[in-house]
């Protein structure tokens, strides 16, 4: 028989006990049951009456998240392969592009170049995120810190490849006079502010390289959903990766469109069309996530939330607006690089040679086309070309 005194040593073996029969009994029921196991005063076996009418609702309940992780087993796994397949194939076909004709001829063939390493660099590394999103992490800590620095690296460096393509597009369109003046050093100082661009992106990273750590079988830079690291990485992230990228493309493209508008003919009305699709893909890309970031930000700051549905809900909106996010790395190619004449016909002319076009074919997507006028087009691609 087992003794009184014995009773406090019987504890974990009651709660584990209790944790097979969990299946059987709902939320709430379980939930009052460990709340009477672990309400006992051992110290003086003075037992408390729970025949009686107990209020229970002061107790906090465990919010079950099982619905998220059932949605994103399947979701993350699903859109990160499509959008690695993709975005490997076009940042490959603009790199290749570009190494075949020797395109490095202006600065917008080094952005975009830059750009395309940046979007393969990060697309190579979402089927580690689809492995995180799917089940533990077993695939260790230098991995886990790997893959979170590759995707901020990568991340900071696209958006300020593509803000600094904006201001490159301003001079050469809305101050052609001055930007003439400089036309021999442009090379060069493209490839300069590259690799400043890229050593920004890395410093910005140190965070990621720093906390990020394997937490709950979980490969995460933040402890819990909570994190006070978690309002710092994100606020910066908001206002560097998007809120100050957004400002100078604003500007930047509103001052193009103006100058275009003074302009006649019909590759005005061409390149107005390119400017707003540049835009609005920025835009329907990144908005969303970065509101979701926002307002999840704004709850941390202020000690968090114990709402369960704000948490599955927030779960379902990160994890969607995250996706489209990522749409990026296999846009930027087609946005930014494809819409150009002149690389498009390179393009055809590549795939030719490799023997994936007919010559017929070739001469039938190439004909009928021309190079568009100076005040929308240089001598290689421009983000403007129709």
């Amino acid at each position: 028989m087992t003794c009184v005194s014995d009773l406090p040593n019987l504890l974990p073996a009651v709660l584990i006990w209790l944790m097979h029969f969990k299946c059987s009994m709902s939320q709430r029921e379980f939930n009052k049951t460990i709340i009477i196991v672990t309400d006992y005063n051992f110290s003086t076996m003075n037992y408390p009456d729970y025949n009686s009418s107990i209020d229970y609702d002061g107790y906090v309940e465990l919010c079950v998240k099982e619905s998220n992780r059932q949605f994103r087993s399947w979701f993350m796994p699903t859109f990160y392969s499509i959008i690695c397949f993709l975005g490997l194939a076009g940042n490959l076909l603009v790199i290749l592009t570009f190494f075949y004709f020797k395109r490095l001829k202006t600065m917008t063939d080094v952005y975009l170049l830059n750009l395309s390493f940046a979007d393969l660099l990060f697309a190579l590394s979402l089927p580690f995120w689809a492995a995180n999103s799917m089940t533990e992490w077993v695939l260790g800590l230098v991995l886990c810190k790997a893959m979170h620095t590759i995707y901020k690296v990568s991340f900071y460096s696209s958006m300020f490849i593509l803000t600094f393509i904006s201001v490159e597009r301003y001079f050469v369109i809305a101050k052609a006079v001055s930007a003439h003046r400089y036309r021999t050093q442009a090379v060069f100082l493209s490839k300069v502010s590259s690799a400043a661009i890229w050593m920004m992106a890395l410093i910005f990273s140190i965070p990621e390289m720093s906390y990020t750590t394997i937490n709950n079988n979980t490969c995460t830079p933040y402890s819990s959903n909570y994190d006070k690291l978690r309002v710092k990485i994100q606020a910066s992230q908001i206002v560097l990766a998007f809120a100050l990228p957004l400002l100078v493309m604003s500007i930047c493209y509103s001052s193009i469109i103006q100058t275009l508008c003074q302009a006649r003919g019909f590759e005005r009305n061409k390149a107005i069309k390119v400017i707003l699709a540049v835009v609005a893909v920025f835009l329907l890309c990144q908005m969303p996530y970065n509101l979701v970031l926002i307002l999840n930000t704004v709850v941390t700051a202020n000690g968090g939330t114990i709402n369960c549905n704000y948490e599955n809900m927030y779960l379902y909106a990160i994890d969607v607006t995250q996706c489209m996010a990522f749409l990026r790395c296999c846009l930027n190619p087609f946005v930014y690089a494809f819409i150009g004449v002149k690389f498009r016909r390179d393009l055809l002319k590549l795939l030719k040679d490799l023997g994936c076009l007919s010559h017929d074919w070739f001469i039938r997507f190439t004909r009928g086309r021309r190079r568009s006028s100076g005040a929308t087009d240089t001598e290689t691609t421009t983000t403007f070309s129709p």
